[in-house]
């Protein structure tokens, strides 16, 4: 990911960013790396998550921070008529609209779907929601860690000591903006044939059903739902946590060839014909005298260089890395994946195009940062924004708390 300006493969299109927290601004993040022009609208009070630190950089939270670069800022009251009638000007040349308000919202202030199918033909209109607007939650809030509880996840995550347990990062969110990200790409693609934008949703509740794999499956085939199984695979042995002498490492083993394969590596051939563990059927029922086996066998080795000796021979190891490690390590270097930009730091796009490189234009935008910027970009003068800003209908660069 480069810090020049070359076209990106988003390059051209022209992104109006209603969201705010997490799953909006991770989709318009990817779009933006590629070339996108991303313009954040806010509140008046700013995207809540400027808040949500410590750590902060003068008054923006790392949260914010880590998911708000190449994108400007401009504040907008949308709650009144002033600010409404300016972001119907810059839909006028927009291709995409993005927003995560309560379904029924914009509605309420007259500029609903409708409205923007009516004036705006060719807009693709993106909209993330907790549930959707329709069904028993139709309508009602939705955050990760809830819908991590309600679609089985907290349920499947955990050991019998533990108890059910949060996945640690936003899983939910995260996954909901790539979802979204996706579905702009298929709306923009099928424009190109139709001539018209059309409007998508993704939810997070819908989301949190679909990457419960493989347990919606398994629940499918067998009816059961999920034990806890702590760090252990339901459908996989040995795919687990062993200690070394050092540290612990992860080995996750795919297929019985690859078993008898890691069996030989580590001194133990006689593992991979063992009756109780050369099919992985047998493994699963009998994961406790294997994983005896495996960690009397590790115990023995300092994690680094097992892993880089089983890694090298084609096999499924690594060592488990707190992320100051990974963020540091020999291939994060080489790949490239820390990018930097003043007092920026961040992860790259993992997305490596060929010709169509990501690139790091922009650090995250200070709040109303380029109200001026944007609206002379829709025609507005000096004396017009001025009186938009004496108003309240467009913010200045402070924000109402």
């Amino acid at each position: 990911m480069t810090t020049e300006t070359a076209p990106g493969a988003m390059t051209g299109l022209r992104v109006i960013d209603l969201t705010r927290v997490l799953g909006g601004p991770y989709c318009t993040q990817i779009l933006a790396d590629h070339g996108a022009d991303v313009i954040k609208v806010e509140p008046p009070a700013g995207d809540e998550v400027r808040d949500w630190g410590p750590p902060f950089h003068g008054e923006d939270a790392a949260y914010f921070v880590g998911i708000n670069r190449n994108k400007r800022s401009i504040g907008l009251d949308l709650a009144s008529e002033g600010g409404r009638a300016v972001l119907m000007k810059m839909l006028e040349g927009a291709d995409v609209l993005i927003e995560n308000f309560k379904p029924g919202t914009l509605d309420k202030w007259g500029i609903g779907n409708d409205t923007l199918r009516g004036r705006f033909p060719k807009l693709v209109h993106c909209r993330i929601s907790g549930f959707g607007a329709d069904g028993p939650r139709g309508g009602n809030p939705g955050y990760d860690a809830i819908i991590q509880a309600m679609t089985g996840m907290i349920a499947a995550t955990g050991s019998p000591q533990s108890g059910p347990m949060r996945i640690g990062v936003p899983l939910v969110d995260i996954t909901t903006g790539l979802y979204a990200a996706i579905g702009i790409l298929m709306a923009l693609s099928e424009r190109q044939k139709s001539g018209v934008g059309q409007f998508l949703e993704t939810t997070l509740y819908e989301t949190g059903l679909a990457i419960m794999h493989p347990h919606a499956a398994n629940y499918f085939m067998h009816g059961k739902p999920p034990s806890l199984t702590g760090n252990e695979h339901p459908n996989l042995v040995p795919y687990a946590i062993f200690p070394t002498r050092t540290d612990n490492i992860f080995i996750g083993v795919g297929n019985d060839g690859t078993f008898r394969k890691l069996a030989r590596e580590i001194g133990k051939p006689e593992l991979g014909t063992d009756p109780r563990f050369a099919r992985n059927k047998d493994r699963i029922v009998n994961r406790d005298a294997l994983r005896a086996e495996l960690a009397a066998v590790f115990s023995q080795h300092d994690a680094g260089p097992l892993c880089d000796r089983l890694l090298a021979a084609g096999l499924p190891a690594g060592p488990v890395q707190s992320i100051d490690q990974a963020l540091t390590s020999a291939h994060t270097v080489h790949r490239g994946d820390v990018i930097e930009k003043d007092w920026y730091k961040g992860v790259a796009s993992p997305i490596r195009l060929a010709r169509s490189k990501p690139s790091l234009r922009r650090v995250p935008p200070k709040f109303s940062q380029h109200t001026a910027e944007v609206l002379g970009d829709f025609g507005y003068s000096k004396s017009e924004i001025d009186a938009l800003v004496a108003e309240g209908a467009v913010c200045g660069s402070e924000r109402k708390r």
